[in-house]
């Protein structure tokens, strides 16, 4: 069956919004990498890419070494060319595919279709995985040499020399094919019943059946009492599905567990820091200062949000409830476009036209929609077509900054496209870089136009929230993953064990003025990081911390600061954090760099202290002129 995807308004039922509210909302259009699920092209590209890979394996293996001593002649070059074109093509293959079931993971026909590349691709690629292993064993000197004297070589030295940096923990040839091959059968087959698990859940809420996205939109509802039931309802049905995920939880940590040990890392998350290109010692240095900040910024930030909302305490569901001076207008989707696209244009005109390409050529999700997976992302794709940005769009405040956030990282890959297949890709920590910058370049706009007091409080308010949630939610995730798999080396955990962790960690960072009610024990079962990218968490306070410090140096001094922001980014994966920051005078191995984005937050919530104290002085100085003028 040949499925289109084209443009389609949203309809009430699947949204909580009417469409009238949200206007038109964009579906993206897949035809840029296949016309359908059935096309031809599909086909014959999915046959090419097992035929090619197959004859390269054929004609390269056990070679290298041989090639790389004589690199004058520059075959090394002309093999590694031909890699990267078939990582290109598979590349293309398979993101289509998963592009396709993130559209409606419940259609059996995306999901065999999802499937059946996943295993096809699979064996395609574990032709190609000789040739990094073997790259790998020609001696450092050999390689040097190669690099130096083949042109077509020397143009990958950033992803030869960053290869070599997984040398330590490659496994015989054998041990890693068969890694790779049960991976379908393995880690993706859990990963698979996760996501469809997720959108097949149902929450009923005052008689109405809700899917995860509008279900947690709920609890930023004004009304308290919405939030309540809506929290319940949540509870609820990851109870009902506890064991499953449960299950899922247990069985992904013990995999990784095995291939950590086979592999010989000894940290928990070194085989993810290896990935992101990122020291140990870096890592734990933030979410040290994260940690130790607690008290300073959401401790302190949710007490006083209790006092704005008249309790002593707030319940769980309370935390991300909006403040009585928030508007609560639906924005609309054209709204919400010109607001992002202005930011950026204010910024950079070529950031904001690169943005502005993926509205015009219909390369964004927006509506909710059942079966569509929670969340959003930007997919890359791959360089020879284009990202993809998947969003639940539902007109809060916070989509808006979703929708700047994923546009970040749009822009961000767009602009790395240029680096190939092979180092155009991105280490997480710096990643979500241009995403939160996007944020904070269309908050910065936001704030500056708004004059109300009291609007511009709520605003305020909302970015320190969004900031505490980047920041400390997100290196309390850390803490929970870390406590689970270091448990989990000791047998299977339960699911009153898990719950405990979430509580232990949720509270220390949440602070005394939230208090964490029955059933949020089992809110640990929807991350969908802890199932797809163990340890990935953390990126995001890096990259928040990160932005902060580098939106305090373009405020001090903006001349310049563009082009090298610009520069930053097309650099994709060819430089490491400590090259990438060079040019702004930053060092994420100083423990003052974490200070410095730390500090940004708590001067916010200073801020917002300030602002409610003078409140109560001009509400005390009402009450007393009321008095004084009632005695005359």
């Amino acid at each position: 069956m040949r499925i289109s995807l084209g443009r389609r308004q949203l309809s009430a039922a699947s949204s909580g919004q009417g469409a009238a509210e949200l206007g038109d909302l964009p579906e993206w259009n897949l035809a840029d990498l296949y016309p359908s699920m059935d096309a031809p092209e599909l086909k014959r590209d999915i046959a090419k890419a097992v035929s090619d890979a197959t004859a390269f394996e054929s004609r390269w293996k056990g070679t290298l070494a041989v090639e790389a001593a004589r690199a004058g002649e520059g075959r090394l070059g002309e093999a590694l060319r031909a890699y990267e074109g078939l990582e290109e093509l598979i590349g293309r293959i398979v993101s289509y595919a998963g592009l396709v079931y993130a559209g409606n993971t419940a259609d059996p026909q995306r999901a065999k279709l999802y499937g059946d590349i996943q295993e096809k691709m699979t064996d395609a690629s574990a032709h190609l995985l000789f040739f990094a292993l073997e790259l790998n064993l020609v001696d450092d000197a050999v390689v040097e040499k190669a690099l130096a004297s083949d042109a077509v070589f020397g143009h990958y030295r950033p992803w030869v020399l960053d290869l070599r940096k997984d040398k330590p923990f490659q496994l015989e040839d054998r041990v890693e094919q068969l890694f790779h091959e049960k991976s379908v059968t393995g880690r993706g087959a859990w990963n698979r019943l996760f996501d469809e698990t997720m959108t097949d859940l149902r929450f009923r809420i005052d008689g109405e059946e809700l899917t995860l996205e509008p279900a947690l939109n709920r609890l930023q509802d004004a009304d308290g009492e919405v939030r309540r039931k809506a929290s319940e309802a949540l509870a609820t049905t990851f109870r009902e599905n506890v064991r499953t995920f449960t299950l899922i939880t247990n069985t992904l940590a013990k995999d990784k567990e095995i291939s950590d040990r086979w592999r010989g890392f000894q940290d928990i998350a070194d085989s993810r820091h290896l990935a992101n290109r990122v020291e140990r010692d870096v890592v734990d240095a933030l979410a040290a200062a994260v940690r130790e900040a607690y008290p300073r910024l959401s401790h302190r930030y949710y007490a006083m949000k209790a006092r704005w909302l008249g309790m002593d305490v707030m319940n769980h569901w309370d935390r991300n409830a909006p403040l009585p001076e928030t508007p609560q207008a639906i924005i609309r989707w054209d709204e919400a476009r010109n607001t992002v696209l202005s930011a950026y244009e204010r910024f950079s005109p070529d950031m904001a036209a690169i943005a502005r390409t993926f509205f015009d050529r219909n390369w964004i999700d927006a509506p909710v929609r059942p079966g569509k997976s929670p969340g959003a992302f930007a997919h890359p794709t791959v360089p020879s077509a284009h990202p993809y940005v998947l969003l639940n769009y539902m007109g809060k405040p916070r989509d808006v900054m979703t929708l700047a956030h994923e546009l970040g990282h749009g822009v961000h890959q767009v602009l790395a496209g240029g680096q190939g297949a092979l180092m155009a890709p991105t280490p997480l920590t710096l990643a979500e870089t241009a995403s939160v910058f996007g944020e904070m370049l269309t908050f910065r706009s936001l704030l500056e136009r708004t004059t109300d007091r009291r609007e511009r409080k709520a605003m305020l308010a909302q970015k320190v929230e969004d900031m505490i949630n980047t920041v400390v939610r997100q290196i309390a995730f850390y803490e929970f993953e870390r406590k689970v798999h270091t448990e989990r080396r000791n047998g299977e955990l339960t699911s009153d064990r898990l719950g405990e962790f979430w509580l232990e960690v949720q509270a220390e960072s949440l602070g005394p003025a939230i208090k964490l009610r029955d059933g949020y024990e089992v809110f640990w079962s929807y991350i969908p990081h802890f199932i797809h990218s163990p340890f990935y968490v953390y990126a995001y306070a890096f990259g928040d911390c990160l932005v902060n410090s580098l939106y305090a140096v373009y405020e001090k001094s903006s001349e310049g600061f563009v082009e090298r922001y610009l520069a930053m980014l097309a650099a994709g994966g060819t430089k490491h954090h400590s090259e990438l920051l060079k040019p702004f005078g930053l060092d994420a191995r100083d423990p003052k760099f974490w200070q410095t984005g730390l500090d940004l937050i708590d001067s916010m919530i200073s801020e917002l202290r300030s602002e409610e104290h003078t409140s109560e002085l001009q509400s005390r100085t009402v009450i007393s002129y009321a008095v004084f003028c009632l005695k005359k």
